[in-house]
């Protein structure tokens, strides 16, 4: 494909964070009494909003509670991932090689925009992106809509951007904005839930340079 543009998602797709944060949501469960999920759980469960993940943890999710949930994620979450999180394999030399071959790089989160700047920062990676577009709140919500807007002011039309990600909403929000989809296996969603998409589903960050 003629591609120009790749919109990056970034946590579990360029970050390895899946395995924290089934580490920090044990913690929150705990807190309540509950037993711990496995990373299969997550992965085969997890998904947008949350708050309906949450639900099937056996959160309490009133507004008030899920607001709560969400702050103590966040809290434990961000204690801890600079010094335990890492990029995955091959994040740098993967993103230098699309680039010489004449693609340009962004980034669209659901994460809060205050931390995805910290974290691209922080994992040495800012200089690859022409910008990064997160969202305004803690509770992963409105990727489609900072998607629309991101669509809208890239120089490049739909046709020659890419979206890559690591879960079946990264798909939706393609979708949603009209761009063409690849998905990463390494992430928050298991392997055989992105297949149903009908999408390229590679397993690692490696695999990826065979598509351009």
């Amino acid at each position: 494909m003629n591609y120009k543009h790749a919109i990056w998602d970034w946590n579990g797709t360029l970050l390895d964070d899946t395995w924290l944060c089934v580490e920090v949501l044990n913690g929150l469960l705990a807190r309540r009494g509950r037993g711990p999920i496995t990373v299969e759980d997550y992965r085969g469960n997890f998904g947008f909003p949350v708050i309906h993940f949450y639900e099937f943890l056996g959160f309490d999710t009133d507004v008030d509670s899920f607001d709560q949930v969400s702050r103590e994620f966040i809290g434990d979450y961000e204690a801890r991932w600079f010094e335990e999180c890492g990029l995955h394999e091959g994040v740098d030399q993967v993103l230098t090689a699309m680039a010489e071959r004449g693609i340009t790089h962004s980034v669209l989160s659901a994460a809060k925009q205050e931390a995805l700047d910290l974290g691209v920062q922080h994992y040495g990676i800012r200089q690859h992106f022409t910008g990064l577009a997160g969202t305004d709140n803690i509770y992963a919500q409105g990727k489609v809509a900072r998607g629309q807007y991101w669509i809208q002011h890239l120089p490049w039309s739909p046709e020659e951007v890419v979206m890559i990600g690591d879960t079946l909403h990264d798909f939706e929000v393609a979708e949603a904005i009209g761009v063409d989809c690849i998905l990463l296996a390494h992430g928050h969603h298991a392997p055989e839930r992105l297949a149903a998409t009908g999408k390229p589903v590679l397993s690692s960050l490696g695999d990826l340079l065979e598509q351009f």
